[in-house]
């Protein structure tokens, strides 16, 4: 998940503008725990388009 669309409930200011101090930890976990979360949903989307044909050039290959 990204956070950018994460709402805080402590502030209610999005987590990604990290205005209070429970937005910048949040924040700086997720930025630390998953290193896809920081790309986009297009780049996930892309980068899912690339292995699938990466596998299929490879079945094709050794067929």
């Amino acid at each position: 998940m990204t956070y950018d669309r994460l709402v805080c409930a402590n502030c209610a200011a999005p987590v990604s503008e990290g205005r209070c101090p429970v937005c910048r930890a949040n924040r700086e976990r997720l930025q630390q725990d998953n290193f896809f979360a920081g790309l986009n949903p297009m780049a996930l989307i892309a980068l899912l388009a690339v292995l699938v044909a990466a596998v299929a050039l490879l079945a094709h290959q050794s067929a």
